[in-house]
């Protein structure tokens, strides 16, 4: 091998994968979310195992998990209209400050001894409620943390590697705090790390935003986000995608503890390992995401995504060799991410500006919002069929999902085209598809 062509087609590449890190306010923004991602990950891990602990309960583990995303469905439709309206900073600066009270008082309740599953509940549901308006203020502000709209894509992938690497190193400290030391001290550095992000955001300089109308009414605010966001093929069909992958899909991780303790008979430390491989799984995905150097092409790589995802989820549900269970969460994590990374790099590139805050509410909900109730379903089913073969039915469903996706994708594809043209990320308008001028757009309300 020559080393020199393998040293220059590395260094290449890591300038693709790289390139929206050199717009200041999203290196920032990466650094501080790095860190804090990682805390975010021991909650989750060491919540889900105190819960289980507390409990012994299935359908208590899905409860817990309905009530920390359910927000996401009923508040987001009205957050989307204000963080179209408001300053999305500030609204990010805020609901940092409160995520971050809450793992404090998470991790005074646990250490204290005095923590109950309804003040777990109680947690769990304002958590929900900050995140109804963190999500899509954080979607809708990475346009304007960028200097260049080229290099949305790539910041979109790389918040998902971010993410992701996260969720490679926090269940894994989790799993080894968990047993030494006990849930409370996961919570405890959760709100610790929250500080790196705080500060990251308030050392950004931001250009003003152009101001746009909007109505006084935001019901009508909320009705036209509607029509626009389903009333366009493109828009509609991804969201609904993710909407149901989203419900009968990605609940299985609420079930790892009931994997790692009774299926694969381990402990914390199994249960850190499990989630460990889906981040590895889901960090390989985003850097792939972010190798791409073009978007064009992404509806199939999102199809064929979803059903990696489903073979996955069919697979590690029937295994009961630690081995195989391990690389079957490693290939959910990779097609997961890109279902989620692809789903949102389409939709914030064809979608309006003034606009974006709205449809990414929609994306929450579609993402975040329909899983507590996949959840919730999931959690008595599994009380009544047993884990393993709810994540079996999972699994069958998004491969359905996916071949009904495949089959409209000729048809997304043909109109959303010409607006890529319109936007200059096709630099070549092939024979018989009209001028930019005449590209079919979402329709106005």
């Amino acid at each position: 091998m020559d080393v020199r062509k393998f040293i220059l087609s590395f260094k290449n590449n890591f300038k693709i994968i790289s390139q929206s890190l050199k717009s200041r306010n999203y290196r920032l923004f990466f650094i501080g979310q790095s860190v804090s991602l990682i805390g975010t990950w021991m909650q989750v891990i060491a919540l889900s195992w105190l819960v289980y602990d507390l409990t012994n309960s299935a359908l208590l583990l899905g409860l817990v998990g309905f009530f920390s995303q359910v927000p996401s469905f009923f508040i987001t439709p009205f957050s989307g209209v204000l963080v179209d309206r408001w300053n999305r900073h500030r609204i990010l600066i805020a609901t940092q400050v409160l995520s971050m009270i809450q793992a404090f008082i998470l991790a005074f309740l646990t250490l204290s001894g005095k923590i109950t599953i309804l003040q777990v509940i109680l947690l769990s549901l304002g958590l929900g409620l900050i995140n109804a308006f963190d999500m899509p203020a954080r979607q809708a502000f990475v346009i304007e943390m960028v200097e260049k709209r080229s290099d949305l894509a790539n910041a979109i992938a790389l918040n998902s590697s971010m993410v992701n690497s996260a969720r490679l190193i926090g269940p894994a400290i989790a799993g080894i705090l968990v047993a030494a030391v006990g849930e409370g001290f996961c919570f405890l550095i959760n709100g610790i790390t929250f500080m790196s992000v705080i500060f990251s955001l308030l050392a950004m300089r931001l250009k003003k935003k152009p101001k746009h109308r909007y109505s006084n009414n935001i019901l009508q605010d909320i009705k036209e986000g509607f029509r626009y966001s389903f009333g366009f093929i493109p828009i509609r069909s991804i969201l609904l995608f993710l909407g149901l992958v989203s419900f009968i899909g990605m609940p299985y991780t609420v079930f790892m503890p009931i994997f790692a303790k009774d299926i694969l008979h381990g402990g914390p430390n199994l249960l850190g390992y499990l989630m460990s491989l889906g981040g590895i799984g889901a960090l390989l995905g985003g850097i792939y995401l972010a190798s791409r150097k073009t978007i064009v092409g992404l509806g199939r790589i999102l199809a064929a995504a979803t059903g990696i995802f489903g073979i996955s989820l069919i697979l590690f549900s029937t295994s009961r060799i630690l081995w195989l269970s391990l690389l079957m969460m490693l290939v959910s994590g990779f097609g997961m991410i890109i279902h989620i990374a692809a789903s949102n790099t389409i939709l914030q590139t064809i979608t309006e500006d003034d606009k974006r805050g709205r449809v990414m509410s929609f994306f929450t909900m579609a993402f975040m919002g329909m899983t507590p109730f996949g959840t919730l379903l999931e959690g008595a089913l599994a009380n009544w069929i047993g884990a393993a073969n709810t994540v079996l039915i999972s699994g069958g469903i998004c491969i359905l999902g996916t071949i009904i996706f495949s089959i409209k994708l000729p048809a997304i594809r043909k109109i959303v085209r010409p607006i890529y043209i319109k936007r200059g990320i096709i630099s070549e308008i092939a024979k018989g598809v009209q001028v930019a001028s005449d590209a079919k757009i979402p329709p106005k309300p």
